[in-house]
């Protein structure tokens, strides 16, 4: 299967990137890499028209790929140096998982929906993208493969969860968004020693919850 990279594709792209410029994103690795990732690929083909503005599309099992401007804003506060170890919370359609990975880190995705696993799992590599990608319960993390330079959390969770701020080194940050249903505030949570955490505040976000534990 080849993607499809049109220049009204590339074109659009551009577009998204001036928008992400306007709404307060000045990160420029963040900026240069989603200028480059075809987010059109990630989504059904009944979306294509659609994929460069600032929406968020159903990818199944009541999942969704967030708005351009959350990847962006989550990214740009991870602030990804190269080579760093990033463990992501709800690989979903791979798109926020690429962007890391643009950014040069070494990625770790946990994904609770088989279906997604599954899928992503056979898509990336055809993009070049080969992050390391786990079917399994994102509460608990990847205990083998901690700690992590930084963790992402794609899903709104309720808490944080225990075991993902063990998995952070200590100077490590964790971006992650804490709320109900309803709606969420984005907190970055910088681990300060084993036992102090110092957490920021960053508005208002609305994500599709993370699930509970899987069985």
């Amino acid at each position: 299967m080849q993607i499809k990279d049109s220049f009204k594709h590339k074109g659009r792209r551009l577009q998204m990137v001036e928008m992400l410029k306007e709404m307060g994103i000045v990160n420029g690795n963040v900026l240069a890499v989603m200028a480059q990732i075809p987010r059109h690929a990630f989504l059904d083909e009944a979306f294509f028209e659609f994929a460069y503005e600032n929406r968020a599309f159903q990818i199944g099992e009541g999942q969704t790929i967030s708005q351009p401007y959350t990847v962006a804003f989550q990214t740009q506060l991870l602030n990804v140096v190269k080579n760093e170890k990033i463990l992501e919370i709800g690989t979903g359609s791979g798109y926020q998982t690429s962007v890391l990975c643009g950014l040069g880190a070494k990625v770790f995705s946990i994904e609770r929906q088989k279906y997604l696993y599954e899928k992503t799992k056979k898509f990336l590599p055809l993009l070049n993208i080969n992050p390391k990608l786990f079917y399994g319960d994102g509460y608990l993390g990847l205990p083998p493969f901690a700690p992590f330079d930084k963790i992402l959390v794609t899903a709104g969770a309720p808490y944080v969860p225990e075991p993902l701020k063990h998995q952070l080194k200590v100077g490590g940050t964790m971006v992650i968004p804490v709320g109900d249903n309803k709606g969420q505030k984005m907190y970055s949570i910088t681990k300060i020693d084993e036992n102090n955490f110092e957490s920021q505040l960053h508005g208002d976000f609305q994500f599709v919850p993370l699930l509970e534990q899987k069985h």
